[in-house]
């Protein structure tokens, strides 16, 4: 027998009314902010990864899903931002429009050990914003994601903040860390000690207690930050208040990779254990120009669906759409059935039938189990009385009426 590849899931049908629900809310909202949805392909040229996300990211020297072919290397994504940022320039968006609120569902993919909230094949949920570096457009980021969230029915996590400045501005937090850092190497796990070397940022990031320790009393704060950059995180923060979203500046977050300027933020919810984020984003001001487009802000965020599942725990399950269930006894009902069926569904209502030539009563358990509404029976007296026998599965109650009556009680009923 076949099993699934170790970190992977099969999403099952009583699964997947809740992902659904998940994408029926995201779409409506986005289209509420006017974001128009963008599917890129899984997989990319291995390249753009390694120029978006950075040489010494984990990502890219321990994550990605690497193919051969030949001479090229593709990537499977293990990200959203760089792909859409290589489909606005490769596709010329800016010619279109300069500014764009694009957003996208889909699977990512990550090389990593398989645990709680994290798998090697995983959905994001995400938006981009590309062409302007107002900072009202931070704030919408920051609060559309709060929205999605309370409307996913999720509470208690928390909004962390932070700036990293511009270009210049991260050239002096790193010049801070390498100093802060350099006698407390000792103290460092040794994956942190390789990043001292290559990419200090990322031992902001680290979840080793020792390290935590070595990092508590850094005088950071924004002392890096320009007066442009201080201004800019200023104005997020205003408006955020303004909207009456609830975040924390938090001075260590950094997120991980290297295209992140200006904002960043992180979403936590306590209830998922050591994998805590369910949401992170960040603005990008530089990377549109250096894939080869026009010097664009941006910025964008993007949600786990695995996370967001976990995290809304016992939540009432998703009610879907009850069916009406047809059950004919005998052939000559099957037809008549059929008919009703189809009428059925051209009125708009989920309905379904007995196609296993069951008893009466294996019908109506078949019922049961499809958490049908109503059951419509077609035995032979309703044939001859060009009648249906209609059954409130809920209250037990049934009657008979005229089939052609059929769609108006039941829309009465509902």
């Amino acid at each position: 027998m076949f099993k699934k590849v170790s970190g992977t899931k099969d999403i099952l049908p009583e699964e997947v009314i809740y992902w659904q629900e998940i994408e029926e809310i995201s779409r409506k909202v986005f289209s509420l902010y006017n974001y128009k949805e963008i599917r890129p392909p899984a997989i990319e040229d291995a390249a753009l990864f390694n120029r978006s996300l950075g040489e010494f990211t984990e990502i890219v020297q321990k994550q990605m899903f690497l193919i051969k072919n030949q001479e090229e290397l593709y990537a499977m994504r293990p990200e959203g931002t760089a792909s859409i940022v290589r489909a606005y320039i490769e596709n010329s968006l800016d010619k279109t429009a300069a500014f764009q609120k694009l957003y996208y569902m889909g699977p990512m993919f990550r090389l990593e050990r398989p645990q709680k909230g994290r798998l090697r094949q995983f959905h994001h949920i995400g938006c981009e914003v590309i062409g302007s570096g107002d900072p009202g457009i931070d704030v919408e980021i920051i609060s559309l994601a709060d929205k999605l969230l309370s409307l996913y029915g999720i509470s208690g996590y928390e909004i962390k903040i932070n700036s990293l400045g511009c270009l210049n501005d991260k050239k002096n937090l790193v010049k801070i860390l390498n100093e802060e850092l350099k006698n407390k190497l000792g103290q460092l796990c040794q994956e942190c000690n390789e990043r001292y070397k290559h990419n200090v940022l990322r031992i902001l990031d680290c979840k080793n207690d020792s390290c935590q320790q070595a990092l508590k009393n850094l005088g950071i704060h924004d002392k890096y930050l320009c007066s442009e950059c201080a201004g800019h995180f200023n104005q997020v923060k205003s408006g955020l208040d303004a909207l009456k979203v609830k975040y924390e500046v938090s001075p260590h977050l950094v997120r991980g990779l290297d295209y992140y300027t200006r904002t960043v933020f992180e979403i936590k919810h306590s209830g998922l254990g050591a994998q805590d984020a369910i949401g992170a984003g960040g603005r990008y001001d530089n990377l549109v120009k250096e894939l080869g487009g026009p010097d664009a802000g941006a910025i964008g965020f993007a949600f786990g669906v695995e996370r967001i599942l976990l995290a809304a725990g016992n939540r009432p399950q998703a009610a879907g759409k009850k069916i009406i269930y047809i059950i004919p006894l005998g052939n000559q009902a099957k037809e008549e059935g059929l008919k009703l069926l189809n009428q059925l569904r051209d009125a708009g209502m989920p309905a379904d039938t007995d196609y296993e030539g069951k008893s009466l009563k294996g019908a109506m358990r078949s019922a049961n189990s499809q958490n049908a509404q109503f059951s419509v029976i077609i035995g032979e007296n309703e044939l001859k009385n060009n009648t249906i026998m209609l059954k409130d599965m809920e209250t037990g109650d049934q009657i008979e009426l005229p089939k052609n009556k059929l769609i108006e009680e039941i829309k009465k009923r509902c």
